[in-house]
Parts: structure tokens; C-alpha cells; sequence
């Protein structure tokens, strides 16, 4: 049976438009999905936004407009921009979605059949931006602020369902403490173990309709009242599935593939993701994801993006990245920058730097010296070597990165750790460049007695760029198929990736074709 592999970003909201937080987060995604499928894994990749929620409702005001309409207006600029970036998600869900909300409702109705909701009164503080009730002490330590976004906190006293969240804090406290790898990296683990041993609150799952203007989905046993939005956003991990049945189109559409091996998101919504959303899990029976993985905020030139102060990471600002250096080498700047889980600076010399050294010089050049050298002396066909195992000079320079790549590629994947992936490829790139300096092909092409020998070189350095291409291939699609192109090689192949990238897999005789350089230097 081939193994199923199932990712997740969060779905994002509505009240502004897609920016570089967005795109890092989905980009992740898709390389993670873009890696299993190339394994020959069943992969399920799901995106899409957050559409309900009370700065919903306050920032359509702001334009005049009705939520509904700045939900559909602002959807299409993140489909156009997962377009534009390359994303290949397999769907897309919308909180305003019938299958959506349906099912919602129906997760409350069980929740009211296992007592475990409750009708209880809140008062207290309110944080708009994050959807978040404070308590009094995390509200008085910020200065009755938001600790994420600076603006005031909301006093709010009204009637509301709550979620008895604190009866199922020590079974997920159990739970993260059986298994490690829940909650990575493991410096976010501590933080929430640590909040959730100093005690947890029952969590209010609704807001009075009123006060939203209808907009939300009404709580099945009280219509006076609709499902707060962490409830509602949270469920579309299952909900998107078909999960759970409600007699409609979409049952079990996709359930085969929950639970999901990863949900991707900002730090900022890790508590959300690793007790909310687990408890309410534990609640129904249902099995919890594997990992939820935060990582970290992005800064620009050392200072917080602001769009007063310019520097902000808009969906234009990448747009015109995206046409300055190509899309894929965007997609390789924002995993390659950073360790995945920390927080990072954008810098658009940083982002200059890491395209001329790593992908001009160490993988173009590479690219273009083999082809070149291929064109020159074997008339464009790529010449059998002596051995098609690595022996010798070759196991001198190539063997030892290569068997490294090899080896841990698949656990820096497993790991989100996608600098330290490509990291791997690039020691395969760079030895490659070092091998070609020491063996001096162009001068044993000038001694025919050379010949043997220089086919060997060459292969070697054809089959390493190969390698090299085929593991950037989840970062760099259409780059990496250029340039395995330019190798002679087009078309699918159906062996997994690992399989493809077993050295001595080149057929001799294999077409090169020379062309312009895959990434053009940048001043």
C-alpha cells in the first residue's frame, strides 16, 4: 500500500492581504508536499483561509463592504498567489464553505452530546487580533495591550459556551510528554508544556450573533449564538476531508488521510494548535495529528515590517522578486535563509548574496562548466566512464558528500529543517566544482591518450549536477527541469527520488544541450 503522506498550513485570514508570512508557510508546504510525491507517497496538501470572526466583521465595516464580500474579494489574491508562487496544493478551504460549516455544526452537536460544552458567562479581556480571550495577570503584564500586535485589549461581558479545556489539559500534557516530536521544534514543546502546568481556563467557543451581524456559523443548540472562531478555523484540518459524515457529496472524500503528518504554522498560533485543537480531538475520539510545527517571524533589514516604514514583504514586493530572480529562486531564498522554527531577517543584499554564491556560482556554474565541456570534447553526448561506481579521485572529492546527502536528506525533511537540506546539496555542488579544478579535464582533452579518463571525469560531473538537480527539485521545479534539460533529461520518471538520485543512473550517449546560464549573476 503506498503510504500517505498529509500536510497542512494554516488557513489564513481575510482582514488583509497576502504578504511573506503567508508565502513562507505555504511555500514549506509545498515543498514538503512536492519531496513525498517524488517519493512516490499518496500526498494531500491543504491550504485556505479563515473567513468569520469579529476583526472580519470591523475590517469590512472599515470598507463599507460585507464580510462575505471582503472574504471573496481577498480569497482570490491568495489563489493568484499561490499561482504565482508555484503551489500545488490539492485544495483549498474557505470557513464559508457549506461542507465547511455543516460540518462544524455537526462537531458541536457531539460536543453537546458528551456534556462537553456548557453555557457559562465570560468577562474579562479580549484580544481582536489574535481571537483570543486574555486572563487578568497576561493582561495587566502587557500593559492591556496584545502581546502580539501591540493594539488595546477589549473588555467584553457576556454570555458564551465554553469547552471544558481544563478537564483535558493533563491528558495532552501526557500526550506531548509521550511523544516528542508533537510539538517541534522544542523550544516551542517547553513554552507550552510550561503554560500548560501553570493551569488552563475552559475555553468560550461562541460569540453572541449580534455582535457579529449574523456573520458566523450559528451554534447548532443556541442560534442566539455563533461557533467562536478557534472552533470553527481549527475543524477545517478534518472538515476538508469529509470528516465527519453529514450524508453529503463530501463524506470521506479525502478521510483516508487524516491524521496529518504536519500542520504548518506561525508561532503566534501555536497554543491554538497543540491544546485547543488536540483536546477537542481527545474529546471526539479522533486521532491527533503527528506534528504541529511553528516557525518563526520574519523581520526586514533588522527592523519589524512596517508599511510605513517601506519595508514591508507584500504580495507585490514578492511579485517583483519573483520577476527580478524567477519564482524558485524566491522559494530557495525563504527556507534557505533561515533554520526553519527560528525567527528570520529579509534582506534584499542577503536574498542578492545567496542567489550569486549558491545558485549562479556553486549550481549553474557547475551546470554550465559539465554541458560546455560535454558539447566541446564528446560532441554533445554524454561519454561513458570507465566505472560507473565512484573509485578513486572521484571517491575522493564526491563520494563522502554525496553519501551524506543521501543518508540524511530524508531526516532534514522529516525535520522541517530545509536549510540544512539544501546545505547537504549544495557540499555535493561545491565538491563537484573542487573535483573539476583538480582533474583539469581541459588539459587531458588536449592529450588523446587522455580520452578514457576524461569521459570519466565528465560523467562524473554530468551525474553529480543530476544528483544535485534532483534533490533541489522540490524547491525548484521549474528551474530544475530546465536544467535537467539541458542533461538530456525530460520527461517523468516514475522511480522515487531517492531511487533517481543513485549515482551511475545516466545513460552514456545522452543528448547535452547548451543554453543560456540556469541562473543569470546579479549586480
Amino acid at each position: 500500500m503506498t503510504k500517505k503522506f498529509y500536510v497542512t498550513t494554516p488557513i489564513y485570514y481575510v482582514n488583509d492581504a497576502p504578504h511573506i508570512g503567508h508565502a513562507y508557510t505555504t511555500i514549506a508546504a509545498d515543498v514538503l508536499a512536492r519531496y513525498h510525491r517524488a517519493e512516490g507517497r499518496d500526498v494531500h496538501f491543504l491550504t485556505g483561509t479563515d473567513e468569520h470572526g469579529i476583526k472580519i466583521v470591523k475590517a469590512a465595516a472599515e470598507k463599507g463592504i460585507s464580510p462575505r464580500e471582503l472574504a471573496d474579494k481577498v480569497v482570490v489574491g491568495f489563489r493568484e498567489l499561490w499561482d504565482e508562487l508555484n503551489i500545488s496544493n490539492d485544495d483549498f478551504i474557505r470557513t464559508s464553505d457549506i461542507r465547511h460549516e455543516a460540518r462544524v455544526q455537526e462537531l458541536i452537536r457531539r460536543l453537546v452530546k458528551r456534556d462537553e460544552i456548557y453555557l457559562g458567562k465570560y468577562e474579562g479581556w479580549y484580544d481582536e487580533g489574535q481571537e483570543e480571550f486574555v486572563t487578568e495577570s497576561v493582561a495587566s503584564d502587557n500593559e492591556y495591550k496584545s502581546a502580539i500586535n501591540g493594539k488595546d485589549l477589549v473588555r467584553y461581558s457576556e454570555p458564551s459556551w465554553f469547552f471544558r479545556l481544563g478537564k483535558w489539559a493533563p491528558k495532552i500534557i501526557e500526550h506531548i510528554e509521550s511523544n516528542p516530536s508533537f510539538v517541534q521544534p522544542v523550544s516551542r514543546r517547553n513554552e507550552v508544556l510550561s503554560k500548560l502546568r501553570q493551569g488552563v481556563d475552559d475555553l468560550s467557543i461562541s460569540r453572541q450573533s449580534a455582535k457579529l451581524g449574523g456573520w458566523g456559523i450559528p451554534m447548532p443548540n443556541d442560534p442566539d449564538h455563533s461557533v467562536y472562531v478557534w472552533i470553527d478555523a481549527l475543524s477545517n484540518y478534518i472538515t476538508a476531508l469529509g470528516m465527519p459524515e453529514i450524508g453529503d457529496e463530501f463524506d470521506s472524500k479525502a478521510g483516508k488521510y487524516w491524521p496529518a503528518d504536519v500542520h504548518l504554522i506561525g508561532k503566534d498560533i501555536l497554543w491554538f494548535h497543540a491544546v485547543y485543537w488536540p483536546c477537542m480531538l481527545m474529546t471526539l475520539d479522533i486521532p491527533l495529528p503527528e506534528c504541529v510545527f511553528a516557525h518563526g517571524w520574519w523581520t526586514c533589514e533588522g527592523q519589524k515590517m512596517s508599511k510605513s516604514l517601506g519595508n514591508f514583504i507584500s504580495r507585490e514586493v514578492i511579485a517583483e522578486l519573483c520577476r527580478e530572480y524567477s519564482r524558485d529562486a524566491f522559494r530557495y531564498f525563504v527556507l534557505r535563509e533561515v533554520s526553519f522554527g527560528a525567527d528570520g531577517d529579509f534582506s534584499r543584499e542577503a536574498f542578492r548574496r545567496r542567489y550569486n554564491t549558491e545558485l549562479a556560482n556553486d549550481v549553474g556554474n557547475l551546470l554550465s562548466r559539465t554541458v560546455k565541456m560535454i558539447d566541446r570534447y564528446f560532441d554533445g553526448a554524454v561519454p561513458a566512464p570507465q566505472q560507473t561506481d565512484l573509485t578513486g579521485v572521484e571517491a575522493q572529492f564526491l563520494a563522502e558528500p554525496l553519501k551524506r546527502l543521501q543518508d540524511e536528506s530524508a531526516g532534514a525533511i522529516a525535520g522541517c529543517r530545509f536549510s540544512k537540506y539544501v546545505g547537504a546539496v549544495l557540499e555535493l555542488a561545491s565538491a563537484t566544482n573542487r573535483y573539476i579544478d583538480a582533474t583539469e579535464p581541459f588539459k587531458l582533452a588536449k592529450d588523446s591518450s587522455q580520452r578514457e579518463r576524461l569521459g570519466t571525469i565528465l560523467y562524473a560531473c554530468a551525474e553529480a549536477v543530476r544528483i544535485v538537480l534532483i534533490y533541489l527539485e522540490p524547491f525548484m521545479p521549474e528551474k530544475v527541469a530546465d536544467g535537467l534539460a539541458r542533461l538530456g533529461l525530460t520527461g517523468g520518471d516514475p522511480e522515487p527520488l531517492s531511487r533517481r538520485a543513485c549515482f551511475g543512473r545516466l545513460e552514456p550517449g545522452t543528448r547535452v544541450v547548451q543554453s543560456e546560464p540556469l541562473f543569470p549573476r546579479k549586480q
